[in-house]
């Protein structure tokens, strides 16, 4: 008992010493023992390694999850170590939704089946996405997370030791030069040769852990390709998916219209060959030749066999309901809208749209 009473004694007399001196150095009235700058720079590149790596983590957080509620209910799930729900992403959810109406529509439909095609893509990208988030969390996050949680954690202990030294070694500095009689002034320079002792040691111990922040930036690196890896992965799988949900699309009519009401420029423009993106501006060979075909049909004022290309539903009685792969006559009437043929079948007759046709020979 009367141990643990003097310690704490002891104790607070180093504690009170160390406020002395930190007050007194703040105010100038104390000299300060400055680290040598060797030391000096390694704290600082430890400073700006953690200041930036907090930074990089939390924001790359947001750029994988970026609602703020499921980040927060995934980080208690963590702490109280218990597996987070399985939820979908906002890619398979719209993938969801697309398929759902894709059959409600009815997949026999040029737009029913378009909305299938592109939901089952959607959901391909969602299941990427999930792939890279994992695998950025486990090569890209932990990573940075156990330094900040684990070797910085230890490097701000020591560097905590070692101020406190410092304080001491001042402390004892002080007290030796207030020093009057000779044994008092002896008693005091073994303080200092104690105090010098025990900060230099906490000085290399500090010095020593400093110094693997380099292995860590070397580390660090090796995780940050991971993640450049994991994102190129990502990107590219989604390119790829994209390009063939294009494709698949490029089967489907790109002109839906019933309603005829734009200008003559703007119909030639829509009017092209189904396996080109809508989104293409520049004219192309087949696209010139298809146009050409029908061009010269009306021009004629004949008339052409055409085969189907896809089934079409007609919207009102003027228009002629078609079915994939049969074939027609067709002819132009004179003031018809340019997107637009009448066409043929046995006694049957009515408008059709000309996206949905082939020119036979």
């Amino acid at each position: 008992m009367d141990f643990n009473v003097k310690r704490l004694a002891a104790d607070a007399g180093t504690f009170l010493s160390r406020a002395v001196q930190f007050t007194e150095e703040k105010l100038g009235q104390a000299e300060k023992t400055e680290l040598d700058a060797h030391l000096e720079n390694l704290l600082a590149k430890a400073e700006c390694t953690r200041h930036w790596t907090e930074k990089i983590m939390k924001q790359t957080e947001i750029l994988l999850q970026p609602n703020p509620n499921v980040r927060i209910e995934e980080f208690l799930y963590e702490k109280l170590e218990k597996k987070a729900p399985t939820r979908m992403n906002n890619n398979e959810q719209l993938g969801e939704y697309m398929i759902d109406s894709g059959n409600e529509f009815g997949p026999g439909t040029a737009y029913g089946n378009a909305l299938t095609k592109c939901g089952e893509t959607q959901k391909q990208i969602g299941i990427a996405e999930r792939e890279f988030i994992q695998s950025s969390a486990i090569n890209f996050l932990t990573p940075f997370r156990n330094f900040l949680e684990g070797d910085f954690k230890t490097i701000s202990k020591e560097r905590k030791l070692l101020q406190n030294k410092r304080l001491d070694l001042d402390a004892a500095k002080t007290r030796l030069k207030k020093a009057r009689a000779a044994e008092a002034r002896a008693a005091a320079e073994q303080e200092v040769r104690i105090a010098q002792s025990e900060f230099d040691r906490q000085g290399e111990i500090t010095r020593l852990l400093l110094e693997g922040i380099g292995s860590t930036h070397a580390h660090h690196l090796r995780c940050l390709n991971d993640f450049v890896e994991a994102q190129t992965t990502y990107y590219a799988q989604c390119y790829q998916y994209m390009v063939d949900l294009q494709k698949q699309l490029g089967s489907f009519p790109t002109t839906l219209t019933s309603n005829n009401n734009q200008n003559s420029s703007s119909s030639a423009q829509s009017t092209s060959d189904p396996s080109i993106p809508v989104s293409s501006s520049l004219p192309t060979p087949a696209n010139s030749i298809v146009t050409s075909g029908f061009s010269e049909l009306r021009a004629s004022s004949g008339s052409r066999k055409a085969r189907v290309l896809y089934d079409y539903d007609a919207a009102d009685s003027s228009e002629l309901s078609l079915l994939a792969d049969e074939v027609i006559t067709v002819y132009s009437v004179p003031g018809m809208d340019t997107d637009w043929l009448m066409g043929e079948r046995g006694s049957q007759k009515g408008r059709v749209p000309i996206t949905y046709l082939e020119l036979l020979n």
